[in-house]
């Protein structure tokens, strides 16, 4: 594990971080770029943290979206522990990287690894859904600290993202902008009207995500509606565009290095992932989308996720 930014050991990162976590150790600065670059092994480790968050957490509250939570711990652990320019310390600087979590349903994970982070402690992971709490069912800006949209309806991540990007162009700022939308949250029209945007005022300060496993809330999207060939639509947009597995940190962190290389243009990552990963009978399963395990699934779940 390493750490960039100047005067390390002035602020503990998170003295609420779960005990065992890299991250605790980690220091930071206040109003300074700091950056956690956790090693492959450690962050892997830490996306199966992430996963053992988000079945205690929608399990405890009786609700929420457990299967696009788990398909997408592996972008999340790449962009927050090794990728994204950030600090807990002081999650207003100016100058941090943004990540816009458009797919809101999938907030516990978002949660998760924010208070891995030290943006709040752990013990809040608890209060997911629960009334008065800042950790809502989809994320408030408001209210969460380290959340950068508030989220609800489907297909506005995008064009927020878009806001961002051309703020950051605006104030000759350097940060870069990432998007994690869900593939079924592709059937939605303002996302195309964004990606045209997106292509139009050449940001290339911008990076979208598509967790693309295969599934929404009604069933496969095939049988819901057909949004293949997804990659091919980027493209046909003007992005440029890859496809990654996207539960390899070594394809996510290369697609990330790839996407800062490309100018004039941006960048469009369709990550192949499945939903409910990690945990056997909820991968593939349409169920999970948004049904929380009963206590004895949370047991046989976290047995898996040893």
């Amino acid at each position: 594990m390493s750490v960039s930014g100047q005067g390390a050991g002035e602020e503990r990162a998170n003295p609420g971080a779960s005990a065992n976590t890299t991250a605790e150790a980690v220091n930071f600065l206040r109003g300074k770029t700091s950056l956690i670059t956790l090693s492959l092994e450690e962050m892997a480790a830490m996306a199966k943290k992430l996963r053992r968050h988000v079945i205690k957490m929608t399990g405890k509250a009786g609700s929420g979206h457990p299967g696009g939570s788990l398909s997408a711990a592996e972008i999340v652990t790449a962009l927050y522990f090794k990728y994204l320019r950030h600090n807990p310390a002081n999650p207003q600087w100016q100058d941090r990287d943004r990540f816009i979590l458009s797919k809101g349903h999938a907030a516990p994970l978002l949660y998760a690894a924010l208070a891995e982070s030290g943006y709040f402690d752990v013990d809040e992971l608890t209060t997911l859904r629960a009334l008065g709490s800042c950790l809502q069912g989809h994320c408030d800006m408001t209210t969460t600290l380290g959340v950068e949209m508030s989220s609800g309806s489907l297909g506005q991540g995008l064009s927020f993202g878009i806001g961002i990007a051309l703020a950051g162009r605006l104030d000759r700022r350097d940060y870069r902008v990432y998007v994690l939308l869900g593939d079924g949250e592709c059937d939605e029209g303002q996302v195309w009207e964004a990606a045209m945007a997106s292509a139009h005022f050449k940001l290339d300060n911008l990076v979208a995500i598509i967790d693309h496993n295969k599934q929404q809330i009604d069933g496969w999207n095939r049988d819901v509606m057909n949004i293949e060939p997804l990659a091919e639509k980027w493209k046909a947009f003007g992005w440029h565009t890859m496809e990654v597995d996207g539960h390899d940190l070594s394809q996510l962190l290369a697609a990330f290095d790839e996407a800062k290389k490309v100018k004039g243009r941006p960048t469009a990552v369709i990550a192949h992932t499945i939903k409910g990963k990690g945990v056997s009978f909820m991968e593939n399963n349409p169920e999970f989308h948004g049904r929380a395990p009963t206590a004895a699934e949370v047991e046989m779940a976290l047995e898996e996720l040893k």
